[in-house]
């Protein structure tokens, strides 16, 4: 196990390529996107209606790790987008665990 920083994002759909692209500039190896994240916030809410409105301005989850070296990149590559175009970005602190050996074997 190793520390790493957590980093979960929540973000307009039509943005999400920015962001993305922002992280792998970072350096960031890796993350996984939950499309049509509905939720409610201090700015409002976002329903799962299946109207237009709610499927045009749909929001994504981002959720990727990194190292604490690389954090103060990630932060500086990603806030200028939240800043024009809005959303919301968390960074926490978690354990990595890594499988040491994989006991799943192939047959022939």
């Amino acid at each position: 196990m190793h520390l790493v920083k957590r980093l979960e994002i929540i973000v307009a759909s039509r943005e999400m390529h920015k962001i993305l692209t922002q992280l792998d500039e970072a350096g960031v190896s890796g993350y996984s996107v939950i499309r049509d994240v509905v939720g409610k916030s201090g700015w409002g809410e976002v329903s799962d209606d299946s109207d237009f409105a709610a499927t045009t301005l749909s929001n994504v989850y981002i959720l990727s790790f990194c190292s604490e070296d690389n954090v103060k990149a990630v932060v500086e590559k990603v806030r200028p987008l939240l800043n024009k175009f809005g959303g919301v970005f968390y960074i926490s602190d978690a354990m990595a665990v890594k499988s040491l050996r994989c006991i799943a074997k192939l047959e022939e």
